[in-house]
């Protein structure tokens, strides 16, 4: 068997931002994953539906891997990211990294893993990699997936050589902190900035406060998207709240980020950014009972309540981003 040495294995609730953890403890920088969400400006909002998917989905983060893009950027560490379309060279690649004494991170789809207890197709989830042996690879995963793990070099191949939407090509990433350990104090408010200006201003109606604008609107349409509501809507509010997305799709990390950034920066906007976040993340609590309740229920009140709330929470939402993109002035 073959690991990288003082390996922490801590899982955390998000799928990446665990991973991050793991690679950035092992180069000594130690960085919450509230703080780790924030500084890679994760926070985002996305109603994705069409023709060949079964139900809508409400996304509440930016694209797989532009978090760790950002976080790179933004604290100056070298991001090597490596894809192909081999197997045997993407396994090159992971192999290479942990006989070097570094672990890999690896986006791949969690269907094939053998631990995953839900069996759904995600080509966007990223986990760290610490060790392998002749019949399995060494992972860490969120504390939902167990947090150190084991799956089978088979499913591992498969998982990585995974097609569809979201995947990637067996890519695998480190991180190295090229010049000295970062400080994330003068990164919060270009994170925090970006994050804001890019929920404000999105480029196409289903994305950032438009797109929280639309699902209330639509959401009071679930029961004609759908011939198995007792199904699909209580999944649908099981992903917002429990999928990785630590509860109130994703709106409770942030909250968490803003609370702790105002303990290193004092500033009014801040505050009140943080106050208004903790608002929005009771609110998306409630928007996920409220459309678990109509899947059960068959009350189609209750999506109409839901739909209210995500009026809401697109106003509560962009007075907060408002006030957070001036940060910087």
């Amino acid at each position: 068997m073959t690991t990288v040495r003082d390996i922490d294995a801590r899982g955390a609730q998000h799928c990446e931002t665990t991973a991050l953890g793991v690679l950035l403890r092992h180069q000594g920088l130690d960085l919450s994953e509230p703080m780790l969400f924030g500084l890679g400006s994760g926070l985002s909002f996305i109603y994705w539906d069409s023709k060949n998917m079964g139900f809508p989905f409400l996304g509440g983060r930016v694209k797989p891997f532009d978090l760790t893009r950002n976080l790179a950027a933004g604290l100056g560490l070298e991001l090597l990211v490596q894809e192909t379309t081999s197997p045997r060279r993407g396994w090159e690649n992971v192999v290479a990294s942990i006989d070097d004494g570094h672990p890999v991170g690896l986006q791949l789809d969690s269907f094939y893993l053998d631990y995953f207890g839900s069996k759904v197709h995600f080509g966007g989830h990223v986990v760290a990699m610490y060790g392998y042996d002749d019949q399995n690879a060494y992972l860490v995963d969120t504390d939902q997936q167990g947090g150190a793990v084991s799956t089978s070099l088979t499913s591992l191949a498969q998982a990585r050589a995974a097609r569809g939407p979201m995947t990637a090509k067996h890519r695998s990433f480190t991180l190295t902190a090229a010049k000295g350990l970062p400080s994330p104090q003068g990164q919060i408010i270009p994170a925090i900035t970006a994050c804001a200006d890019a929920f404000l201003n999105p480029p196409i109606a289903n994305l950032g406060h438009r797109g929280i604008e639309k699902a209330g609107t639509l959401v009071r349409t679930w029961f004609q998207r759908t011939d198995d509501p007792q199904r699909d809507l209580p999944q649908a509010a099981l992903l917002m709240e429990e999928a990785g997305t630590g509860g109130a799709l994703f709106r409770n990390i942030y909250r968490d980020f803003l609370a702790e950034c105002a303990q290193l920066v004092d500033s009014g906007r801040l505050r009140t950014g943080h106050e208004l976040y903790s608002e929005a993340a009771c609110l998306w609590t409630e928007v996920a009972a409220l459309v678990t309740k109509a899947g059960e229920s068959g009350d189609a009140q209750c999506l109409v309540q839901a739909g209210t709330v995500l009026h809401d929470l697109s106003r509560i939402e962009r007075e907060a981003m408002q006030v957070l993109s001036r940060l910087g002035n």
